[in-house]
């Protein structure tokens, strides 16, 4: 079956959650303001593409590629990015709400989350070394044997991640941020 090749086209206002977008690959495209929520986009590859103000919510991630992508004004609350094809899996996100989302044992090495909110989230076993978390809420997030090396939470926020079952090795915290690696000794700090 020949896959269908999708080139430097800007998609706008579309509305795929009762249509799924046709699979194939998109390279160098621009979706802004489309709804992918509850959507199918599994086997579908994006290259170098952006999405500006989307909706994926609970959208269906299966061997869904996503290479050299940036994500900025989205929702993507309930995803499941484990599910994703790992070959070159590259994302950066921007403004971004995460909630709920999953990235277990996902590579993540130097991933950019700007000004997000990544509640509930779950960064089980993934490798994000060399990551930043630019003002992040990281509320209840679940940082379990996770590689943290040389991460950035300098301006991160409301994280738990406990030192013993992680690592965090170079990794980079502010002061008031110490406090989120002290969490399980149930300490007060004043």
């Amino acid at each position: 079956m020949e896959r269908n090749y999708i080139e430097e086209k800007v998609f706008e206002k579309i509305d795929y959650s009762n249509n799924s977008l046709e699979k194939g690959e998109y390279e160098l495209c621009e979706f802004i303001n489309c709804n992918f929520s509850g959507s199918n986009l599994s086997d579908i590859s994006f290259s170098e593409c952006e999405f500006r103000n989307c909706n994926f919510t609970t959208a269906k991630l299966i061997k869904t590629a996503f290479r050299d992508i940036r994500f900025k004004d989205c929702k993507l609350s309930g995803l499941h990015f484990e599910n994703c094809d790992v070959f070159l899996f590259t994302v950066d996100f921007e403004n971004c709400i995460l909630d709920m989302s999953s990235f277990y044992k996902t590579k993540l090495k130097k991933t950019k989350f700007r000004n997000c909110s990544i509640r509930e989230a779950d960064f089980s076993e993934a490798d994000l070394s060399n990551s930043v978390f630019d003002n992040c809420d990281l509320q209840k997030t679940l940082f379990e044997n996770t590689i943290l090396e040389k991460a950035d939470f300098r301006s991160a926020y409301n994280y738990s991640i406990d030192p013993a079952v992680n690592r965090v090795k170079k990794a980079k915290f502010s002061r008031a941020g110490i406090l989120g690696l002290l969490d399980k000794y149930d300490i007060e700090v004043e």
